[in-house]
């Protein structure tokens, strides 16, 4: 059985990536043969950008600017 799990975010306590860790866990204690793919999302909102870098494999840069 393969199961993609794709939720988003709980706001102010669980990032999208969390979750989908907590519930492979759970899936991984009931189904312990399926295969799991976690695609965490988000609504544009908190927690978007981590979503967005974790599922293209992306990093985070971190530069310093000069203002006007």
């Amino acid at each position: 059985m393969k199961i993609i799990i794709s939720p988003d975010s709980y706001k102010g306590s669980l990032s999208a990536f969390e979750v989908s860790k907590c519930i492979q866990s759970g899936i991984q204690q009931v189904l312990p043969h399926a295969h799991t793919k976690l695609l965490p999302l988000g609504d544009g909102g908190e927690g978007t950008v981590d979503a967005l870098v974790n599922g293209t494999n992306g990093s985070f840069l971190t530069e310093e600017v000069q203002g006007l």
